[in-house]
């Protein structure tokens, strides 16, 4: 695969992954839709798109996922829905990129890895952020969304250590949406009291399902071939940044000084830590 387009698919993902954060909270800031039936709709969308991808590739879908895997799926996919009530793009995706990151990180330190001194400065830092950020005061994000997004970060942290080695990526999302979606149809009913549609609303988690997750995810795995795992995991980074750009032009919402170290500090300490990361003992 050549490098541009490689960076062309990897700009395409990123974008995607950002795309979402934005249509969630454009549709729970400027709609009529809950959070409950942003989350089943994405869902399924999301399945029926990565469903047929693989009826296109020729994949057996249907051997594809597990339940746990999907099951951190839609805690993901509630909780980001959730979050986005209170919570602004920009810092949603700050929060949740940051827990994803700190999860996975995590995981290989109690798997066995080690880290040296500039990683675990890298980590001091990007905690220090993400405390500094949620700290009680004038600019400080909704405690409860931050809570709900972190937790998010977390579920796809897991779900993403999940999926390594499990086989065909897109096959696997596939069977893993799929399980996810009577879920969050589950949720839709046990929250009817409170349900509420609206059209723009539906459009925009139907684009969230069946573009930036569905199809956005399937672009980032053909791009992954031709990246380095670390180069895939930094770039990853770039999403709070094109989340925040997307949340000043389409959503008006401002940038503070807060958010910009936070920012700083969160991103710089995790690219610290993935850059200069050395192997597992």
């Amino acid at each position: 695969m050549s490098r541009i387009l490689t960076f062309f698919l990897t700009f395409s993902a990123m974008s995607a992954f950002a795309g979402n954060s934005l249509l969630c909270r454009l549709a729970l800031k400027q709609t009529g839709i809950d959070p409950a039936s942003f989350t089943s709709i994405r869902i399924i969308s999301g399945a029926l798109t990565l469903w047929l991808i693989t009826r296109i590739r020729g994949c057996a879908h249907s051997g594809g996922g597990s339940w746990p895997s999907a099951l951190a799926l839609f805690i993901y996919a509630a909780g980001f829905s959730y979050a986005y009530v209170s919570l602004p793009a920009a810092t949603g995706a700050l929060l949740l990129f940051g827990a994803v990151q700190a999860t996975m990180i995590g995981y290989g330190l109690l798997a066995g890895e080690r880290l040296g001194i500039w990683q675990s400065a890298g980590l001091v830092c990007a905690f220090g952020g993400v405390v500094g950020l949620v700290l009680p005061g004038l600019s400080a994000p909704p405690l409860l969304g931050s809570v709900l997004m972190l937790s998010a970060g977390v579920a796809w942290g897991a779900y993403s250590l999940r999926g390594i080695g499990a086989g065909d990526p897109i096959c696997v999302t596939a069977g893993n949406f799929l399980r996810a979606a009577p879920a969050a149809a589950l949720l839709s009913v046990v929250t009817l009291p409170w349900n509420s549609l609206d059209g723009s609303g539906l459009w925009y988690a139907m684009a969230s399902g069946a573009l930036a997750s569905g199809a956005g995810y399937a672009v980032w795995y053909t791009a992954l071939r031709g990246l380095r795992a670390t180069s895939a995991a930094t770039v990853q980074l770039s999403v709070p940044v094109i989340t925040a750009v997307g949340g000043i032009v389409f959503l008006g919402e401002g940038v503070t000084l807060r958010l910009v170290i936070a920012s700083t500090a969160v991103l710089g300490g995790i690219a610290l830590v993935i850059v200069s990361r050395r192997p597992a003992a």
